[in-house]
């Protein structure tokens, strides 16, 4: 094993290392008594680890440099091919259903607040129709109004006008 400080170390776990392959790991720290809870120092992470960013090809490369182990490179293999079973394409149809959905529920939120707002002018339209009737109701109570005046006065002229002819003849 090499001599890098090791930042997971529990019994049973094994490490795999191109010059040496796989085998035990152990843990390189002296054992120590018990001390009070105090934070623990951040583990230490060998340079060679690959990240989650690394390519698959990248880890094959690294991987291969100098050494051709079997069961890696049909590891790699197995990682590059597609696989084809039902439980893949139940998967992918799993997938394609979950993206509609979410397209659909999107849908659903866009037309709800549409129909809110075609909702909110529907109130708005009628309140502006009930204030125009209003407006229309005065106007004509107005025009009745001014009707009924003229009737009148018009009425009283007649009888007044009635009364000095027949009066004066």
């Amino acid at each position: 094993m090499s001599a890098e400080p090791q930042f997971l170390s529990f019994k049973g776990l094994k490490q795999y290392t191109p010059e040496e392959g796989w085998g035990q790991v152990h843990n390189l720290a002296p054992q120590a008594a018990p001390k009070a809870k105090v934070s623990a120092p951040a583990p230490v992470v060998p340079d060679n680890v690959p990240t989650l960013t690394d390519t698959l090809e990248e880890a094959q490369n690294e991987a291969n440099n100098g050494l051709n182990d079997p069961s890696m490179e049909s590891l790699f293999e197995q990682l590059r091919a597609t696989p084809n079973d039902s439980l893949t394409h139940t998967w992918r149809t799993v997938a394609a259903e979950v993206n509609l959905l979410t397209q659909r529920m999107a849908l659903q939120r866009e037309l709800k607040e549409r129909l809110r707002q075609l909702d909110q002018d529907l109130v708005n339209l009628r309140s502006t129709i009930l204030l125009h009737l209003r407006e229309v109701e005065q106007a004509a109570e107005q025009q009745l109004h001014s009707a009924r005046h003229r009737a009148e006065t018009s009425a009283l002229a007649q009888s007044k006008l009635a009364a000095k002819l027949n009066a004066d003849r």
